[in-house]
């Protein structure tokens, strides 16, 4: 099972902007807030393991 680790690029409504931070990437991938730990903010570094998000320091 991969890991993938993002930072909360911008929050629109019920949606955030993720990007890729272990890999050289511009894309950005829009999550539904509901998957999302309900205290994010912008610059909140996420881990995405076993189909989960979680705030990492």
């Amino acid at each position: 099972m991969e890991t993938f680790y993002y930072i909360v690029d911008s929050i629109e409504s019920d949606y955030a902007n993720l990007r890729r931070t272990d890999i050289e990437s511009d894309d950005l991938k829009l999550v539904a807030r509901a998957l999302l730990p309900p205290e994010i903010m912008e610059g909140t570094k996420l881990k995405y393991e076993l189909m989960q998000y979680s705030i990492i320091d």
